[in-house]
């Protein structure tokens, strides 16, 4: 089920911490290591004003934070976007955990409003509520004449007129059903290639003229979404600090029994390590050994989110391209360093034994970074005490909230903005006509180039084709051209030839993205007589490999015959080969017997992830047993898909980053006091599954238990043990409430959660 959690809240006090406005990061003195002291030092945990709330913070020289939105102008911000006219539009989840068993979570009472600066201070000073009454509000994205609003379990598109709701469309009705507030689809990110991308998710949405395209991609991420230069995107989970996917986002993700396609969802930064500026016991495990450091500070990522790629220039030059991650509980922003080898992207921290951005106020809760149009950072602060969901809090917890009083305010909600020393009031620019959107492609602002280019697209300005196509040899605004031209329909075969003569191969692997959208019967012998050949580059083979099924559906002879080509070619490559996987659905046992008889070496990177995708299979041939499970064992089904299948899967298989396997699992299936232990009070350290070792950092090595949770019964954690123990290919007995009560009296006070070791013996 799940693992060690999330937003969770940190609880000292941080009045004896304040550091003075505009402090830079320096060295602090010897760690008390006496707990006892330190907690009796900081007992209490003052609220805040936006204003003095800068002053406990610590962030790199030379830069300044500077207050942009405070309660009550914006309320419990968890993700922000911006207009064309440089206008903030905030997602505000004001119901999330009004305390610490979540009472009332479940009201109405959550808002879409729109931000705005209208004298030119640098401050809003104009709140505008766009949508009201809605249950747990979790994203925004701007289309057209319109907004698309993600507010469980629904995805609605609706216009907007004269920033005023009007006619509703429902896009998804089963957007985000399942999981619970912590693991549910968001982010809503309007992507280069011109579909949205969600975390915690694996759709991606369009709008074409009045319909809306709903289509299955690479699952990805947690909490927040982000884009590169090049439309790669970028994400993470709660415990891992960045993840990402070496190619464009538009390749592959369609064969639904192939799991961890390689190139994508790939460890990014798989530095987790945390250096908060003050002691942060409070974290849902924070008495377990390892999770603080002797300090009492936070060893590794537990709330890892909101990641953001800065792409603009009004920093300094070496924060470019970094990225930047969220860790609201322990209070601060980390930054790291990308680099491109090839196609693969690796990443460091910036920084060792201190971060881009920590303050000692623990109500300080970052969750969503974006670049502005002005080029600063923008934080979105939810400002409060608690963000561990009721379904992982522990009584440990529960406790520390108590003693700190960390349950008021719920009416607390900052917007910051990091710029340069001594920047006064940045006046984001504006859109303008078709001209000016188009030169504002060449803008050194990503996000200028992104929103240009969106609005283009929205206005249906054909007309800009020309000047478009003269931008495709610009090194900054080429991959906007391209897009935009394919937003427009504008883009053509000839285009495409034309890129794949010059030497630009990142421009190129656009363009083979791109292809789908112009392949057509009349032009498909010319292009696959130019996949041929870009498929003797290995930079550009896995692309091509995923062009293959657009190839098929206009020339079946001339796609199998490019196949049979890579597959020799390539068969030892992890990257075409998962391309190659993904373009045989329905068809893996055949493609395997080939390339066995081909050649049989049972090393073969592509055998081996055949051979996996049909275990996959199997498994999921298990859909009538699930539904009679559905029937007969309701309440353990729903916990199931709420709780435990947002890290183990749907399919029981378990999750690449997140969780092992459940379906044939030993522990699953073996000694039934051992699996109750496991899912009452948690599970740490390495886990053996299926004979193979399950360890950090290749999953988060802490499950939390959900033993300590007011929203579920005995009989309900029964229910649920049994439905896992019955479910896909698992085959063992039954657990009782009676069975749940006895591992509790056997294990009375303990909050801790087990190790392997322990439950063997």
């Amino acid at each position: 089920m799940q693992r060690i959690h999330y937003l969770i809240t940190t609880t000292l006090s941080l009045a004896l911490f304040a550091c003075g406005q505009g402090n830079q990061h320096k060295k602090g003195n010897k760690h008390e290591t006496d707990s006892l002291a330190m907690r009796e030092q900081f007992a209490t945990s003052p609220v805040l004003d936006g204003k003095t709330a800068i002053s406990h913070m610590q962030f790199d020289k030379g830069l300044e934070v500077q207050l942009v939105a405070a309660e009550p102008m914006v309320v419990a911000p968890v993700a922000m976007t911006f207009d064309e006219r440089g206008r903030m539009w905030v997602v505000e989840m004001t119901g999330f955990m009004p305390d610490t068993v979540g009472t009332g979570e479940d009201k109405p009472d959550g808002k879409i409003v729109i931000l705005e600066d209208t004298t030119g201070d640098g401050v809003m000073d104009k709140r505008t509520v766009f949508l009201d009454s809605l249950v747990l509000p979790r994203a925004v994205c701007l289309v057209e004449n319109g907004v698309l609003v993600a507010t469980p379990p629904q995805l609605w598109f609706i216009e907007n007129n004269k920033d005023k709701p009007g006619k509703r469309t429902l896009v998804d009705d089963q957007y985000a059903a399942g999981g619970n507030v912590e693991h549910q689809p968001n982010g809503l990110l309007r992507a280069m290639d011109n579909w949205i991308y969600n975390a915690k998710s694996d759709r991606r949405y369009r709008k074409v003229g009045n319909k809306w395209l709903k289509e299955t991609t690479h699952f990805r991420g947690q909490w927040g979404i982000t884009q590169d230069n090049q439309g790669r995107l970028y994400y993470n989970n709660n415990s891992e600090n960045l993840l990402g996917d070496y190619f464009p986002p538009g390749l592959g993700g369609t064969n639904p029994a192939q799991q961890n396609a390689a190139g994508f969802d790939q460890k990014i930064v798989p530095d987790n390590r945390t250096y908060p500026i003050h002691p942060t016991p409070g974290v849902n495990r924070g008495y377990q050994k390892g999770t603080l450091d002797d300090s009492l500070r936070l060893v590794n990522m537990t709330a890892a989110c909101g990641p953001m790629i800065y792409r603009a220039d009004l920093l300094p030059g070496e924060y470019r391209g970094n990225a930047f991650v969220a860790e609201p509980s322990a209070n601060l922003i980390k930054r790291n360093i990308l680099s491109d080898s090839s196609y693969v992207v690796k990443g460091v921290q910036a920084y060792q034994h201190k971060e881009f951005l920590a303050s000692t106020d623990e109500r300080f809760r970052p969750v969503d970074l974006k670049t502005g149009p002005d080029g600063a950072i923008y934080i979105a602060d939810m400002y409060r005490g608690i963000l561990q969901h009721k379904t992982y809090i522990t009584e440990y917890l529960k406790n520390e909230v108590k003693m700190r009083s960390l349950t008021q305010p719920l009416n607390g909600g900052r917007i910051y903005r990091i710029v340069p020393a001594g920047t006064h009031e940045p006046m984001p620019p504006k859109m303008y006509g078709a001209q000016g959107l188009v030169s504002q492609l060449q803008s050194p602002n990503g996000v200028l180039r992104d929103k240009a280019q969106q609005v283009i697209i929205d206005q249906h300005l054909v007309a800009a084709a020309p000047d478009l196509r003269n931008l495709l040899k610009d090194p900054l605004s080429q991959i906007h051209a391209l897009w935009t031209l394919e937003g427009l329909h504008q883009l053509t075969a000839e285009d495409l030839s034309g890129i794949w003569k010059e030497k630009n191969a990142a421009l190129k692997m656009q363009a083979l993205a791109a292809l789908p959208g112009v392949l057509s019967g009349s032009n498909v012998k010319a292009m696959v007589a130019a996949l041929d050949t870009l498929s003797d580059n290995p930079y550009l083979a896995p692309a091509v490999a995923y062009l293959l099924p657009t190839v098929a559906k206009f020339d079946k002879v001339n796609a199998s015959r490019l196949e049979d080509k890579m597959i020799k070619a390539y068969a030892p490559n992890r990257y075409v080969a998962a391309a190659l996987v993904n373009n045989a659905v329905n068809r893996e046992a055949v493609l395997l017997k080939e390339v066995i008889t081909w050649n049989p070496d049972t090393t073969l990177v592509l055998r081996r992830q055949l051979e996996a995708v049909l275990k996959n299979m199997d498994s999921k041939a298990n859909a009538k047993k699930m539904e009679e499970l559905r029937k007969s064992l309701p309440r353990g089904y729903k916990i199931f898909n709420t709780v435990c299948q947002t890290c183990h899967g749907k399919s029981g298989e378990g999750i690449a980053s997140m969780a092992p396997p459940l379906n044939e699992s030993n522990w699953v299936n073996g000694n039934k006091k051992a699996f109750i232990s496991i899912v009452l009070y948690g599970l740490t350290g390495p886990v053996e599954v299926h004979g193979k070792m399950y360890k950090a950092p290749e999953i988060n090595g802490d499950m939390p238990g959900i033993g300590g949770s007011d929203e579920f019964s005995d009989a309900d954690i029964a229910q649920l043990l049994t439905f896992l123990r019955s479910a896909w290919k698992n085959k063992a007995d039954k657990v009782t409430a009676a069975d749940i009560q006895q591992v509790r009296k056997l294990n009375t006070g303990r909050q801790k959660p087990f190790t392997a070791s322990e439950l063997a013996n």
